[in-house]
């Protein structure tokens, strides 16, 4: 079963991360930002081979700044990997779909 990536905002990130049954991968990005576009297409092949796993989800940090804030990212691309609504990795900066993988995993 694939899966896209989803599209957090104020309103729905306590439900779609916080009280989610699995873990979640959150990519903090920014339209501007070319490390970010650049991570886009990893990420989405990763939300499309997670099955059941974990989920991806993205936070624009320009229009939900107060989420950015809240988890303490002040570089972007930063990825968050929560599990029961805790951080359980930190990854920062732009990684092949690999490093990504072999992190989720190694927590996982």
């Amino acid at each position: 079963m694939s899966k896209d990536i989803v599209e957090l905002t104020n309103d729905n990130f306590d439900k779609e991360v916080i009280q989610a049954e699995m873990p979640v991968l959150v990519d903090f990005w920014a339209p501007w930002c070319p490390p970010c576009k650049a991570l886009t297409p990893a990420l989405a092949e990763i939300a499309a081979g997670s099955e059941e796993r974990f989920k991806v989800a993205k936070v624009n940090v320009d229009v939900c700044p107060e989420i950015a804030s809240r988890w303490n990212v002040m570089n972007i691309p930063t990825m968050i990997l929560l599990k029961d609504g805790k951080e359980a990795a930190r990854l920062v900066g732009l990684m092949s779909k690999q490093k990504i993988l072999e992190r989720i995993n190694n927590i996982l």
